[in-house]
């Protein structure tokens, strides 16, 4: 049986990209070469926010005298789980080191950046958990300079809640400045704080845009578009969660796609009947951006069987999957493009977003399909090693040599022929090219 589309998409999630890369590019020229100055021109005309740009001692403490005790608990268990799971991750990765051949060694370093600059949007929503999810991270991996940068509202500065995540995370600078002009001040080292060496987090389509065009000098987390999540489910899930779940991920903004892949038909048309009045419930601006987002991004789709469900999932590569069917060990061994999986009705992509401990800066646009999420390991520059006795390069440098040659590299060649000739004297070895 092919696929059956109950309801296709009428639009892919794309930005006008040649006019947002243009405006872009303007603002950070104009930053690097006018610096201060000019990131507090765009400060104010964009953000419309005329306060401290690095905030003291002084303004976080009473801004995180602000937070409600009870959030303030709910924000250090998700900051606890974060850096648990962040620790689990870097003790993965490790010094090696290994004898290639005898007296030939060679070996892996791990070495963390110097300075991160984690973007934590504040726009239409205030993403505490981006927060905690990217300085957690950086702070596990050991970088010795973390700055937090978020988007301030006008008379009233950076979210207290987002101030308080970004302290207790381990933030040594917390930066009221959002947008283009915040990623700017970051990578060229404004307001007195160190260059970042990478780029981390969140953002509208400007911020993803300077990304974009700054990753080379900088390196970044990912480019990451509009959020999107993939239900997977069979005639055993229960349709108002699986409904709940696909509105909960459509409120993210107005072109976040949300996807159904179902064998059951039953299922599938009982979760068209239930989004509608689940979204028409949502609070008003909740409400628009999950409504637009399910009328023209959606789309639920009906397999033959989880063969050809997992086939599907794959092919989507999405941001978020959910499996909710029968034999979940099955699920897990069988997918492989995502780029972080919930499994089973009891977790939800909901609870990886906010505080589980798993990351929710994730790959979007099917670039799951070649990379996962952020980690700790994003931070950490994974670099090689080695070291020689002098009889221990002989062959290594006997086959450098005729490879070289082989390859018309006769500088290469050289380098190798002069150590053989220094360190072995009386020795003849043949290096040419000749098969």
């Amino acid at each position: 049986m092919p696929r059956e589309y109950l309801k296709q998409a009428t639009l892919t999630p794309k930005s006008h990209a040649t006019e947002t890369h243009d405006i872009v590019k303007s603002i950070l020229d104009e930053i690097e070469a006018g610096g201060d100055e000019a990131a507090l021109k765009y400060a104010k005309q964009f953000d419309r926010y005329e306060g401290s740009v690095i905030l003291g001692q002084a303004e976080i403490e009473a801004a995180c005298a602000l937070v409600p005790e009870k959030l303030r608990a709910d924000i250090r268990f998700a900051h606890d789980n974060v850096r648990r799971f962040a620790e689990l991750q870097k003790s993965t990765v490790r010094d090696v080191e290994t004898e290639i051949t005898p007296g030939f060694v060679a070996g892996q370093k791990a070495i963390p950046v110097d300075a991160a600059g984690c973007y934590v949007p504040g726009g239409r929503y205030s993403h505490i958990a981006s927060a905690i999810m990217t300085v957690t991270t950086a702070k596990v991996a050991g970088c010795r300079h973390i700055t937090a940068c978020s988007p301030p509202r006008p008379g009233v500065g950076v979210n207290p809640a987002i101030v308080y995540a970004a302290h207790i995370c381990g933030a040594d600078k917390i930066m009221a400045m959002g947008g283009v002009q915040g990623v700017a001040a970051m990578t060229f080292g404004l307001f007195g704080l160190p260059k970042a060496n990478i780029l981390v987090g969140p953002g509208n389509q400007f911020v993803a845009e300077a990304k974009r065009i700054l990753f080379g000098r900088v390196g970044i987390d990912m480019i990451a578009g509009p959020t999107d999540s993939l239900i997977l489910a069979d005639k055993q899930a229960d349709p108002h969660i699986v409904a709940t779940d696909l509105v909960s991920q459509a409120e993210h903004g107005y072109n976040s796609p949300v996807w159904l892949v179902t064998d059951d038909r039953v299922l599938a048309e009982e979760v068209l009947r239930r989004v509608p009045e689940l979204i028409a419930d949502l609070p008003e601006l909740n409400g628009e951006n999950a409504a637009a987002a399910w009328r023209d991004y959606a789309e639920v789709i009906l397999c033959e069987d989880r063969e050809d469900m997992a086939a599907c999932s794959d092919e989507y590569a999405p941001e978020h999957l959910t499996v909710q069917a029968e034999d979940l060990d099955w699920w897990l061994n069988s997918l492989t493009c995502y780029g972080s999986l919930f499994l089973g009705e009891e977790t939800t992509v909901s609870y990886g977003d906010k505080a589980t401990g798993t990351n929710h800066v994730l790959p979007t646009s099917r670039a799951a399909s070649y990379t996962g999420g952020l980690s700790v390991h994003k931070y950490m520059k994974i670099v090689t090693w080695q070291r020689a006795t002098r009889e221990g390069s002989k062959a290594v440098a006997e086959a450098t040599a005729r490879i070289s040659r082989l390859e018309g590299m006769e500088g290469h060649a050289r380098a190798a022929d002069v150590r053989l000739a220094k360190y072995f004297p009386n020795e003849t070895f043949d290096l040419t090219a000749d098969a």
